[in-house]
Protein backbone atom coordinates (compact mmCIF):
# COMPACT_ATOMS: atom_id res chain seq x y z
CA UNK A 1 0.00 0.00 0.00
CA UNK A 2 3.07 2.72 0.63
CA UNK A 3 4.37 1.70 -2.83
CA UNK A 4 0.98 2.68 -4.51
CA UNK A 5 0.71 6.00 -2.62
CA UNK A 6 4.56 6.89 -3.42
CA UNK A 7 3.94 6.24 -6.68
CA UNK A 8 0.63 8.68 -6.72
CA UNK A 9 2.77 11.12 -4.95
CA UNK A 10 5.96 10.97 -7.60
CA UNK A 11 3.07 11.63 -10.93
CA UNK A 12 1.63 14.41 -8.76
CA UNK A 13 5.33 15.81 -8.50
CA UNK A 14 5.92 15.28 -12.21
CA UNK A 15 2.59 16.35 -13.48
CA UNK A 16 2.98 19.53 -11.26
CA UNK A 17 6.31 20.13 -12.35
CA UNK A 18 5.42 19.55 -16.11
CA UNK A 19 2.54 22.36 -15.86
CA UNK A 20 4.79 24.38 -14.49
CA UNK A 21 7.31 24.20 -17.11
CA UNK A 22 5.03 25.88 -20.11
CA UNK A 23 4.18 28.33 -18.49
CA UNK A 24 7.76 29.71 -17.26
CA UNK A 25 9.42 32.83 -18.98
CA UNK A 26 12.46 33.50 -18.28
CA UNK A 27 13.10 37.67 -17.47
CA UNK A 28 14.18 38.15 -20.96
CA UNK A 29 10.81 37.30 -22.61
CA UNK A 30 9.53 39.21 -19.86
CA UNK A 31 11.30 42.37 -21.24
CA UNK A 32 12.02 42.18 -24.95
CA UNK A 33 8.89 42.06 -27.19
CA UNK A 34 9.41 40.03 -30.18
CA UNK A 35 7.54 41.72 -33.38
CA UNK A 36 5.22 39.89 -35.04
CA UNK A 37 6.42 38.78 -38.71
CA UNK A 38 4.94 40.34 -41.38
CA UNK A 39 3.94 37.38 -43.81
CA UNK A 40 1.97 37.40 -46.53
CA UNK A 41 -1.83 36.77 -46.19
CA UNK A 42 -3.66 34.88 -48.69
CA UNK A 43 -7.23 33.82 -48.52
CA UNK A 44 -10.10 32.45 -50.93
CA UNK A 45 -13.60 34.61 -50.67
CA UNK A 46 -16.44 32.12 -51.68
CA UNK A 47 -19.44 33.24 -53.71
CA UNK A 48 -23.13 31.88 -54.55
CA UNK A 49 -23.77 31.12 -58.13
CA UNK A 50 -24.42 34.24 -60.37
CA UNK A 51 -23.01 36.56 -57.65
CA UNK A 52 -20.93 38.98 -56.83
CA UNK A 53 -22.20 40.19 -53.98
CA UNK A 54 -19.29 39.52 -50.58
CA UNK A 55 -21.48 36.97 -48.18
CA UNK A 56 -20.91 37.49 -44.40
CA UNK A 57 -18.91 34.77 -43.82
CA UNK A 58 -16.44 36.42 -46.96
CA UNK A 59 -16.63 39.89 -45.15
CA UNK A 60 -15.50 37.77 -41.48
CA UNK A 61 -12.92 36.19 -43.64
CA UNK A 62 -11.50 39.53 -45.25
CA UNK A 63 -11.73 41.04 -41.28
CA UNK A 64 -9.29 38.28 -40.28
CA UNK A 65 -6.76 38.78 -42.94
CA UNK A 66 -6.64 42.67 -42.34
CA UNK A 67 -6.38 41.70 -38.17
CA UNK A 68 -3.30 39.34 -39.10
CA UNK A 69 -2.04 42.42 -41.38
CA UNK A 70 -2.20 45.24 -38.64
CA UNK A 71 1.39 46.59 -37.61
CA UNK A 72 2.70 45.46 -41.22
CA UNK A 73 3.20 47.73 -44.04
CA UNK A 74 1.03 46.76 -46.85
CA UNK A 75 2.94 46.51 -50.34
CA UNK A 76 0.02 45.13 -52.77
CA UNK A 77 -3.01 43.74 -52.55
CA UNK A 78 -3.87 40.61 -55.25
CA UNK A 79 -7.30 39.96 -56.01
CA UNK A 80 -8.43 37.40 -58.51
CA UNK A 81 -12.00 37.00 -59.47
CA UNK A 82 -13.31 33.81 -61.05
CA UNK A 83 -16.14 32.14 -62.34
CA UNK A 84 -16.92 28.39 -63.43
CA UNK A 85 -18.09 27.48 -66.38
CA UNK A 86 -21.72 27.70 -66.06
CA UNK A 87 -23.18 29.92 -68.98
CA UNK A 88 -21.40 32.32 -71.43
CA UNK A 89 -17.90 33.12 -71.38
CA UNK A 90 -18.10 37.05 -72.01
CA UNK A 91 -21.03 37.04 -68.77
CA UNK A 92 -18.26 34.73 -66.63
CA UNK A 93 -15.41 37.51 -67.45
CA UNK A 94 -17.70 40.25 -66.10
CA UNK A 95 -18.95 38.54 -63.20
CA UNK A 96 -15.44 37.93 -62.43
CA UNK A 97 -14.45 41.69 -62.73
CA UNK A 98 -17.61 42.34 -60.36
CA UNK A 99 -16.29 39.95 -57.88
CA UNK A 100 -12.20 41.50 -57.51
CA UNK A 101 -14.18 44.89 -56.99
CA UNK A 102 -16.51 44.29 -54.59
CA UNK A 103 -13.71 42.29 -52.64
CA UNK A 104 -11.46 44.95 -52.79
CA UNK A 105 -14.40 47.18 -51.84
CA UNK A 106 -15.16 45.25 -48.79
CA UNK A 107 -11.73 45.01 -47.97
CA UNK A 108 -11.11 48.51 -47.74
CA UNK A 109 -14.01 48.53 -45.72
CA UNK A 110 -12.34 46.17 -42.64
CA UNK A 111 -9.69 49.56 -42.72
CA UNK A 112 -6.68 47.95 -44.26
CA UNK A 113 -4.14 50.33 -44.66
CA UNK A 114 -4.39 51.04 -48.71
CA UNK A 115 -1.43 49.47 -50.94
CA UNK A 116 -1.25 49.16 -54.13
CA UNK A 117 -4.18 46.94 -55.22
CA UNK A 118 -3.96 44.57 -58.47
CA UNK A 119 -7.00 43.54 -59.65
CA UNK A 120 -7.23 40.66 -62.33
CA UNK A 121 -10.64 38.43 -63.57
CA UNK A 122 -10.03 35.10 -65.31
CA UNK A 123 -13.51 34.14 -65.98
CA UNK A 124 -14.35 30.94 -66.68
CA UNK A 125 -10.66 30.30 -67.74
CA UNK A 126 -9.45 27.07 -66.45
CA UNK A 127 -13.10 26.21 -64.78
CA UNK A 128 -13.44 23.00 -66.81
CA UNK A 129 -11.34 20.11 -65.84
CA UNK A 130 -9.88 17.17 -68.39
CA UNK A 131 -12.43 14.95 -68.22
CA UNK A 132 -15.16 17.95 -68.89
CA UNK A 133 -16.42 18.55 -65.54
CA UNK A 134 -17.09 22.22 -64.12
CA UNK A 135 -14.96 23.37 -60.79
CA UNK A 136 -18.20 25.01 -58.97
CA UNK A 137 -15.10 25.83 -56.42
CA UNK A 138 -14.13 28.94 -59.23
CA UNK A 139 -16.88 30.65 -57.56
CA UNK A 140 -14.37 33.22 -56.11
CA UNK A 141 -11.99 35.46 -55.52
CA UNK A 142 -7.99 35.13 -54.31
CA UNK A 143 -6.83 37.40 -52.51
CA UNK A 144 -2.93 37.94 -51.39
CA UNK A 145 -1.94 41.08 -48.95
CA UNK A 146 2.13 41.33 -49.88
CA UNK A 147 3.07 42.53 -46.73
CA UNK A 148 6.71 43.62 -45.18
CA UNK A 149 7.36 44.81 -41.76
CA UNK A 150 6.93 48.56 -41.08
CA UNK A 151 9.74 51.17 -41.65
CA UNK A 152 11.12 52.49 -38.58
Amino acid sequence: MTTVHGLGAAVLVVAILGAGCTTMTSPRDRIVKREAPCADVTVDIYFEPDSAAVTKEGRAVLRAAADQAKGCQVDKVLVLGLADAAGAPAANLELSKQRAASVTKALRATGLPAGEVDLTAAGQSGSVTASGDNRPLRRRADVTLKLSSPRK
